[in-house]
């Protein structure tokens, strides 16, 4: 693995590090179990797209590998399986796994749970696959492999290489033992000794030193190689070159906020998955790192680039990505796109009910600071006849519980715009927007503006931030806020409506702007939302209300079971009398 070591000095990157990409080289990625298979899945396909669209005849500018490396564990793991079928039919012949086949898990030999041939599953996955025999000792028989790897264009390699865990220590080799714990000082020199290395703790030989010391003079070589490359494709190619320089560098184009649609009263009513792909749609025409797509509901999300066509292996540079039945390899190759390049902005969908499919790759998102747009339609119980197998009842407080992700429930056209604003612009958190399957009518007072805030007054009819009630609400039921506010102002009341479409994006507000949406001195307070309850509570106080679902759904027309449910103006007036 010399080559692969020699460019990590000068053009490497490994997840989380995507300011490190200035240069061609080698991308390195590992992960709990199969995530990381699926990450080096979605860095490839991330190469793919980009070599397929700035490649000019001669000119290989965007050129270099994905290295994954992966355990006996990882292939236990299906979500393994989604992510490498896709590669296979996509024929990422830049991407290499290394499997290391040592027959160990935390529990002891494989055997007690898997006994699959894995290089078989691969071949079938449409793979090329390499067996090294001697992962211990043959650097040579490695090396063959990765170059062998490297000659095959059309499909992604996977070189099994069996090696023995713990490998040089006399006593705990090839034992699980050695799996998660050290090895003790004992076997520790007793493995020195074995291994013939007689050097102190963390010395590094002279000659092991200049050996490897020698890549950064050679590195430099080669980025300054690059670098003047690079030069002469911006000559010839001045337009694709800009739009290659804002890909790596994460630079939005100027301008591209006013391509988001805007939205009037009078414009008519329409379910914000809807609005979602007009909003979409028009990003995609001022935002070239732009692409993403559905778990096999494109046509029910609405996420289609209409302009565009399908990445496949013959189209690498189209920008809809059909990922098939496969959440969380979705979500997961959505990560490694993300983490590429700080300018390709990457967008999955579903319904968000089946987050439950895709949460630890939406965790992923979170934690490595990936901002990955999740697109989730069907967001509670207005869907339709489908009943509480897809209405997502606890789903909203769920994300909202989770760290550095944002979740926002939009509730009309001007929303689903900031929503998108937000989206673009967060490139260090995730972002999720909850969409409804119903109709909804475009609000007066909402703004791109307001979403930004997470938080903002959307009607108020008092004086001096002394409503007498505070009604607030996200998505589908701002709408129903609007229309009890309405009513009991004709009955000599003063009513501020306010929209909470992102709590994340409110709770990073001055306090003494949520003094100005929220007045510590108003205590009449109620929620709506057709979710769980919890939560609302830091909103409403003490003292206020929330309307919300508490069990799971039911079955039935979306108007219908919001009455079932109590998810109407006419429970939010009897609740307000109630204070």
């Amino acid at each position: 693995m010399e080559d692969l070591l020699q460019f990590r000095q000068w053009g490497s990157r490994t997840p989380g590090h995507p300011e490190n990409f200035e240069t061609p080289g080698v991308e390195v990625t590992t992960g709990p179990l199969g995530q990381g298979v699926a990450n080096a899945v979605g860095l490839a396909l991330a190469e793919k797209h980009l070599a397929a669209r700035f490649n000019k005849p001669d000119s290989e500018i965007v050129d270099h590998y994905t290295y994954v490396i992966l355990g006996d564990g990882c292939q236990m793991e299906g979500i393994a399986n989604e992510a490498c079928s896709l590669a296979g039919h996509w024929g990422l012949g830049k991407l290499i796994a290394f499997y290391d086949d040592n027959h160990i898990s935390i529990d002891g030999d494989t055997e007690i749970a898997f006994t699959e041939d894995v290089s078989a599953r691969f071949d079938a996955l449409g793979w090329h696959t390499i067996w090294v025999k001697n992962g211990n000792t043959g650097y040579d028989d490695i090396r063959a492999a990765i170059m062998e790897a490297k000659a095959v264009k059309d499909k992604p390699t996977l070189i099994k290489v069996t090696t023995t865990i713990g490998y040089g220590s006399p006593n705990k080799a090839n034992s699980y033992s050695v799996h998660g714990s050290a090895l003790g000082a004992k076997e520790v020199d007793a493995t020195r000794q074995n291994l013939g290395w007689p050097y102190e703790p963390f010395h590094v030989p002279e000659d092991v030193k200049s050996h490897w010391s020698r890549h950064v003079s050679e590195g430099a070589a080669l980025e300054a190689e690059w670098n003047a490359k690079f030069a002469e494709y911006e000559k010839t190619y001045k337009d694709a070159a800009a739009e290659l320089k804002s890909i790596i560098s994460g630079e939005l184009p100027a301008g591209w906020e006013t391509a988001l649609p805007k939205y009037t009263p009078e414009s008519p009513a329409d379910a914000t998955r809807n609005l979602s792909q007009q909003n979409l749609n028009a990003l995609a025409q001022v935002l070239p790192g732009l692409l993403g797509g559905s778990a096999d509901l494109a046509s029910s999300n609405m996420t289609l680039l209409k302009m565009f066509g399908d990445f496949q292996k013959g189209t690498p540079e189209e920008r809809n990505v059909r990922f098939g039945v496969r959440e969380h390899g979705m979500g997961a190759i959505c990560n490694g796109i993300a983490l590429h390049s700080p300018g390709l902005l990457p967008y999955c969908a579903t319904f968000f009910i089946f987050t439950d499919y895709m949460r630890a790759a939406m965790r992923i998102s979170a934690l490595c600071e990936a901002g990955v747009i999740y697109v989730m339609t069907h967001d509670s119980i207005g869907l339709g006849e489908d009943g509480p197998t897809h209405q997502p009842i606890e789903h909203l407080i769920s994300f909202r519980a989770m760290p550095n992700i944002l979740m926002l429930r939009p509730a009309d056209g001007n929303e689903t715009a900031g929503a998108y604003k937000v989206a673009v612009l967060n490139r260090k958190r995730p972002s999720v927007l909850a969409l409804s399957r119903q109709k909804l009518p475009q609000l007066p007072g909402t703004s791109i503006e307001g979403v930004e805030k997470g938080g903002y007054i959307i009607s108020d009819n008092s004086s001096g931030n002394k409503p007498d009630l505070i009604l607030m609400g996200t998505g589908s039921e701002l709408e129903i806020a609007a229309k009890a506010a309405d009513e009991l102002r004709k009955e000599g009341k003063t009513v501020r409506v306010v929209s909470l479409v992102c709590w994340e994006l409110f709770d990073e507000q001055s306090d003494e702007y949520k003094e100005s949406v929220f007045p510590a001195a108003v205590s009449a307070r109620i929620s709506i939302e057709a979710g769980a309850t919890l939560g609302w509570q830091k909103y409403v106080g003490s003292k206020g209300k929330a309307i919300g679902i508490d069990r799971f759904g039911a079955s039935a027309p979306a108007g219908k079971i919001y009455k079932e449910f109590g998810i109407t103006a006419e429970n939010i007036i009897a609740a307000a009398k109630s204070l």
